[in-house]
């Protein structure tokens, strides 16, 4: 047997599903797709057959179109059987969107991970009107557009609520090391993070494929980020170290079925891409930090494109986490700028020796 040379990444298929129809991508396997009204526009949905029911893998945004979506997907690709069982990848809205409504409506169970259910379960019941006074402090201390701050606080913020059916009591626990089957093949489970904390992927023993929610997708870097939250997380180190606890289990022959975009194969290439694109990010934004900038001053050299009102919150964000990670493992300072009340950073020594 001899080593399989890197051949980078192949599509299977290079046109997704329509909203009311599905792919078969393995035996048993359906590629389904639900979409998102932003500009990430869909989500990727997979329906495993259990013979007399199917297990899904993620659900989309809560809303009434999608509620319709779904009956049109039950009722016609996935021929009227039921679906018992839910398996969430991670919290965010678009994959727990519809979860509860699962378990309520349709009496089916939810796997996930602890911290997956806690975090959609609190974010569901932590409904605001106003943004929150620490939202607020750390959009200015990110050093947020001064016009775009102002709207912000004048407005109601987003809530989990909006776009989350209410999680009732109850749920499956999955965690590191485990093995669940789905679909009549078993899975290693593993845990990513950066994007989600415990983030949820699936290593299949019995044939090549991989459930890898937003934590591996084929042509974009999922979005690692700051929040107010928790103002001191440092997910680029947490990323880059599941990566590289990942990457070593990746094979060629791997189909990918990622939370966006196109099913893949050549994995061990992606795992180096998305190890080196944050790497490369730290290494751009060292040599731009010469002088003290915030995180939105960042946005030039970490994004190389303009960033539209829509994507503003989501790039101020990671810029932030970027510049947090600087500054945490000593390649940064930071201080007040008196001016603005934003943190500004500034390489180190150490950082351009």
């Amino acid at each position: 047997m001899t080593d399989m040379k890197p051949v980078g990444l192949r599509y299977p298929w290079d046109t997704p599903p329509a909203h009311d129809e599905a792919i078969e991508v393995a035996p048993g396997v359906l590629w389904l797709r639900l979409p998102l009204p932003m500009k990430l526009d869909h989500v990727n949905v997979y329906a495993f057959d259990e013979g007399d029911s199917w297990t899904i893998i993620d659900t989309g945004f809560s809303s009434k179109k999608a509620k319709a979506i779904w009956a049109d997907l039950m009722a016609g690709p996935l021929g009227g059987k039921p679906i018992s069982r839910v398996i969430v990848t991670h919290h965010h809205p678009d994959h727990i969107g519809l979860a509860g409504w699962f378990q309520t409506e349709h009496g089916a169970e939810l796997v996930t991970t602890r911290t997956a259910w806690l975090t959609a379960r609190m974010l569901t019941l932590d409904a605001q009107e106003t943004p929150a006074a620490e939202t607020l402090a750390f959009y200015k201390m990110s050093g947020m557009d001064r016009d775009l701050y102002d709207k912000r606080a004048s407005e109601r913020p987003f809530n989990f609520a909006d776009i989350v059916d209410p999680l009732p009591l109850g749920f499956t626990r999955i965690k590191q090391d485990d093995q669940i089957t789905i679909g009549g093949r078993v899975f290693d489970v593993h845990m990513g993070n950066g994007h989600a904390p415990e983030h949820a992927t699936f290593w299949s023993r019995d044939d090549n494929l991989v459930i890898a929610g937003d934590q591996i997708l084929s042509s974009i870097s999922p979005n690692v980020g700051v929040y107010a939250t928790e103002p001191m997380a440092d997910p680029i180190g947490e990323w880059l170290e599941a990566c590289e606890r990942l990457a070593p289990m990746s094979r060629e022959d791997h189909l990918v079925l990622g939370g966006h975009k196109l099913p893949f194969t050549g994995l061990p290439t992606r795992m180096r891409q998305l190890i080196d694109n944050h790497h490369g990010a730290l290494k751009r934004l060292v040599k731009y930090i010469d002088t003290p900038k915030s995180a939105s001053e960042c946005f030039p050299t970490l994004f190389k494109r303009k960033i539209g009102e829509g994507e503003y919150g989501l790039a101020l964000v990671e810029a932030v986490a970027h510049l947090s990670h600087l500054y945490q493992t000593g390649l940064a300072t930071r201080e007040l700028r008196a001016e603005d009340g934003a943190w500004v950073y500034q390489a180190t020594e150490q950082a351009n020796g």
